[in-house]
Parts: C-alpha cells; sequence; structure tokens
C-alpha cells in the first residue's frame, strides 16, 4: 500500500491487469482501516463517470469497526490512464479480475472473515452480476446497492429499438460516440461549485460525463438482460433508491430531492429477480447517489444500512460506539421509506 491522493488514513494499491487493445491496465484498491477492526470489511464500487471520494461513508463504516475498501476499476478515476478511453468496456464481466483480487486481498492477505460488497449505479449492476458468477466461491457475505442501474432511463419505445441498433453499431464501431450523454444537472446537483455541497476532481468526474459509445451501452444492456432473465445471488441484498426520479434537461430546485439519473422504478421492478433475500428501501428525497443526499436523508440511509447488517450478516451493533453489549438482531423495519422484502 501507498499513500492515497485523500490523504492519511487512506492508503492505495495499484492490481496490475495485464493488458487489452489499448495497452497496459491497472486498477486500484484503497483502504481505510478501523481503529478497533472487527473482522468485517466493505468493498465500494462506483458508478459511471465516477471514483471513490465519499469519505463520509468510509467514516460511517469505519467508525463501526468495519475496514473500507473502495476500487477504482479500470479506466475510472485513480486507475484512468492515459492511453485509454475513459469508463469504457467491452463487458461488464470485463471488470471480474480485479474484483477477485480485491476480495483476495481484504480475505486472504488482510484476514476478514465478512465481506460486504456495495455497489452505485452501475457498479451496482456489476456487482450484482459478479456476485452471482461467484456465487460457489463465497467470496461475499452481502450486497448493498446503492440506486444500481438495472435499466435505461427512457421510454420501452426507445429503450428496446435503441438497444437493438446499439448492438448492431457496437460490433462493427464499438467507439462510436452516441448522440446523447449524462447532461449536466445531477453533477451540479451535487458540486460545491454549483449547487451541491460535495467537491471532487472533475477530470475524473466531469460534470457533463464521458461520452457514451456503442460498445459501453452494448455492455450494459447486456448486463441488464442477464438481470432480468434471473439472477441467484445466495447472500442478503440491500437495494436502496429514492422514491422519485427527476427527469428535466434543465436545473430545477426538484433535482435536489430525486434521482435525476435514472427511472427509480425500473430498480423496484427488477430488485426480485437479484436472489431469494432481497430487502427494499426507498428514501424521501433521495439523489441518485443516496449517500450524497441532504444531510437528513443520508442519515436514514446509514441507518437503514447499518440495521440490515446488524439483522442479516450478524454485524453486531450499528452504534458508533463499539464497546456496548451487542444489540439483539431483528427484522429490518422502515423507518427511512417503505421497506419491502422479496
Amino acid at each position: 500500500m501507498e499513500p492515497d491522493v485523500l490523504g492519511p488514513p487512506y492508503e492505495r494499491q495499484t492490481i496490475d491487469l495485464g493488458t487489452d487493445d489499448e495497452g497496459q491496465v491497472v486498477a486500484t484498491l484503497v483502504r481505510r482501516r478501523a481503529e478497533r477492526p472487527t473482522g468485517r470489511a466493505v468493498l465500494y464500487v462506483h458508478g459511471f463517470v465516477d471514483y471513490f471520494f465519499q469519505t463520509h461513508v468510509a467514516d460511517f463504516f469505519a467508525e463501526r469497526g468495519w475496514d473500507f475498501y473502495a476500487l477504482d476499476l479500470r479506466k475510472y478515476g485513480r486507475s484512468l490512464l492515459p492511453h485509454q478511453t475513459p469508463n469504457f468496456c467491452h463487458d461488464l464481466s470485463d471488470y471480474f479480475p480485479e474484483l477477485d483480487a480485491a476480495a483476495k486481498i481484504i480475505r486472504e492477505d488482510d484476514g476478514h472473515d465478512t465481506l460486504l460488497a456495495m455497489g452505485h449505479s452501475t457498479g451496482g449492476l456489476i456487482i450484482s452480476l459478479w456476485a452471482h458468477a461467484r456465487r460457489e466461491a463465497g467470496l461475499v457475505d452481502g450486497l448493498f446497492l446503492n440506486s444500481p442501474f438495472f435499466d435505461i432511463n427512457a421510454p420501452w419505445l426507445i429503450r428496446r429499438p435503441l438497444a437493438a441498433a446499439v448492438s448492431r453499431l457496437a460490433r462493427r464501431a464499438p467507439q462510436r460516440i452516441l448522440p446523447f450523454g449524462l447532461g449536466t444537472v445531477y453533477g451540479e446537483s451535487l458540486h460545491a461549485d454549483h449547487r451541491g455541497e460535495w467537491r471532487y476532481d472533475l477530470a475524473w468526474k466531469p460534470l457533463a460525463g464521458f461520452p457514451v459509445r456503442a460498445g459501453w451501452i452494448n455492455a450494459i444492456r447486456a448486463g441488464q438482460r442477464q438481470l432480468r432473465a434471473g439472477l441467484d445471488i445466495p447472500v442478503p441484498v440491500l437495494l436502496a433508491c429514492s422514491t422519485r426520479s427527476f427527469r428535466g434537461t434543465k436545473w430545477h430546485e426538484s433535482a435536489t430531492l430525486a434521482d435525476a439519473v435514472l427511472d427509480v422504478e425500473h430498480m423496484v421492478r427488477w430488485a426480485p429477480r437479484l436472489g431469494r433475500h432481497v430487502t427494499l428501501a426507498r428514501f424521501d428525497g433521495g439523489l441518485h447517489d443516496l449517500t450524497l443526499s441532504s444531510p437528513a436523508v443520508r442519515e436514514k440511509v446509514f441507518a437503514e444500512a447499518g440495521r440490515w447488517a446488524e439483522a442479516f450478516l450478524g454485524a453486531g451493533p450499528t452504534a458508533a460506539e463499539p464497546d456496548g453489549p451487542p444489540a439483539a438482531r431483528r427484522p429490518v423495519e422502515d423507518r427511512a421509506g417503505a421497506t419491502a422484502e422479496g
């Protein structure tokens, strides 16, 4: 491990992934150790046009005895090399080698016996497919999906014909830039230089995103089709999302109270396809990244995550004070929105 750009207590390790059609490939594992470790760890995976900067998420878990790890996937953030196309992949399984390597480091090298994988947006889709593919290996003990990217945010008549057209284009020209993108509304709602409270590297997370390419959309659609066909994730899953979506392309104050990137009803619809033990929690006023919502909302998100981990992962007390008696295990109850199990 070496010092990370976030400074102490964060450190990072570069994972060498060989080469692909663009040359050298690496991923980056960031670590923040808990002062009183418990043998539990979190592995966080970011979304599209993203990287790990959410130190308050790491603080929440570290204060409760969880060592926190975050993986900047290949061609994202810390792992983006000058010769690479930002955030591009041909297939979502391209990311499985760095996930496997990170899990090995966490479990074997650092000796953790409980691993919670946490994924936001595209990261939520990726770790769902990975947990399904590695279900016999016992790599993870639970999944926490923060607004996972389970479908394209567009009407059906656009989503399905578009998918077919993009698939044909991707076979011929996977690097072709498509005439649509993320827009700036969500970025404006986050960054402190605009209308948000957060500061992060705009070279790694540009306000308007990186270009969307045909091969990447094709990889996303293939992963989403696999999800809709049904996965068999054997561990408990917590899927969290906002109660509503914002659909405008120009700034409006309501964008600060909703998911301005994806359709939250898609997440709710496809949640039962993940596995046999799925808990759904919805948060009024939540942003696309729930952990970047207003303080009152993210407090509810963390409280729900803590109760869920206590109930289903045997994670002990959810309070930051580590020395009290373990709280009794109990079913998850929704105190932040409508929660259901399926």
